[in-house]
Formats: C-alpha cells, structure tokens, sequence
C-alpha cells in the first residue's frame, strides 16, 4: 500500500547536473527521516542523504557539496539534486522513508524500486 516512486534519472556527462525526485504515497504516517540510496555496480549500497523531521540533513562524504537534499513539509515527496556529477556517481538511485511507527522499536523503513543514473562522456 506504501509506494516511493523515484524519477529522474538518466545519462549525463561528467560535470553535468540531475535532480531527482521521489513520491511517497500511501498508508504511511510519522515520517521522521527521507533519503536517498544507491548501488553501483559490483559494490553494496550506501547512503548517500538523509534529511529528517527536523530539517537536519547529512549526506555522504563523496557527495558532499555536490548534492543537496530536500522535502516538502508533508514529507510525500524528497529531491536530490546532483551537480558536478562524476562517473563514479553511476548507480540505481532508491528513495527511502522510515517511520518510528512499525514493529518494535526499529520502527519501519520502506524502498522505491530505484532510477538508473549513468556519468559517462
């Protein structure tokens, strides 16, 4: 019932920018924190944004002061905005939200199903 829906996502050449976007629809309340994930090629996933109820954002020492975060005050969308993209940026991009509202105290986390984002000349 809960869907993230990531866009945006394409190839662009190094230097170049792309914001992403996410929707996050569904039966879904209390979100505390958004962000954005992803997984290149051959390696595991990391984070890459955080942004949380608060406004407070922390991002990924390879990413940092090239990408920025936001949400709209609802939290049913978040943003990624991608400058001096690099090729080592290339991954599926996934968008996340948690809630402290799930079983025990880890609360619950759910995933879009990921946007292709390619750095190459």
């Amino acid at each position: 019932q809960v869907q993230l829906v990531e866009s945006g996502g394409g190839l662009v050449q190094p230097g170049g920018s792309l914001r992403l976007s996410c929707t996050v629809a569904g039966n879904i309340f209390d979100i505390d924190a958004l962000g954005w994930y992803r997984q290149a090629p051959g390696k595991v996933r990391e984070m890459v944004a955080h942004i949380f109820s608060d406004g407070n954002t922390n991002y990924a020492a390879s990413v940092k002061g090239r990408f920025t975060i936001s949400s709209n005050s609802a939290k049913t969308n978040v943003d990624l905005q991608m400058n001096s993209l690099k090729p080592e940026d290339t991954a599926v991009y996934y968008c996340y939200a948690w809630t402290p509202r799930g079983p025990g105290d880890d609360g619950q986390d759910y995933w879009g199903k990921g946007t292709p984002v390619t750095v190459s000349s």
